[in-house]
């Protein structure tokens, strides 16, 4: 049996960032992150709201693909990535809705880590059994299994 479609709120939405900050809070202040970079278009949203609840101003934007209309692709693409003056040796937190496959989120750190950006990653929803990729994200609010509707994705 298909595990449902979880329709995630807004409240929810919150809750779930809320945790993801307390994580990030957590750690030792000379290791706190001093810019997000978020995956465009699913990270976007849970990025800017991490944003202000750790009072980063800083948020940059990585516009990647690995689901397209017609459903999931070969590999993840990166169609845009800050240039390496802005990650340069700089603490960035990648930031992304949900951890399905990991590909798309670990290709985006593998290019923030090769300008030497120091790189720690927060999803939404992480989705163990169905990654990968070795490893896991550095930070995730839930774990889910089947297909989740966030609310910010209306037009699909």
């Amino acid at each position: 049996m298909a595990p449902e479609t979880l329709v995630l709120s807004w409240e929810e939405l919150n809750g779930h960032v809320e945790a993801l900050a307390r994580q990030v809070g957590a750690l030792p202040a000379d290791q706190h992150p001093d810019a997000i970079l978020a995956i465009s278009r699913g990270g976007l949203v849970p990025g800017a709201m991490l944003a202000y609840r750790l009072g980063i101003r800083d948020l940059l934007i990585a516009v990647a693909e690995h689901y397209d209309a017609a459903g999931r692709r070969p590999a993840p693409t990166i169609a845009r990535m800050p240039s390496e003056e802005l990650l340069k040796e700089r603490s960035v937190l990648i930031v992304d809705e949900v951890w399905e496959s990991g590909r798309t989120l670990a290709l985006v750190a593998e290019r923030a880590r090769s300008t030497g950006a120091h790189v720690r990653t927060a999803v939404v929803h992480y989705k163990p059994g169905k990654s990968e990729v070795p490893g896991a994200p550095d930070f995730f609010a839930a774990i889910a299994d089947g297909w989740i509707t966030y609310p910010y994705k209306g037009g699909e």
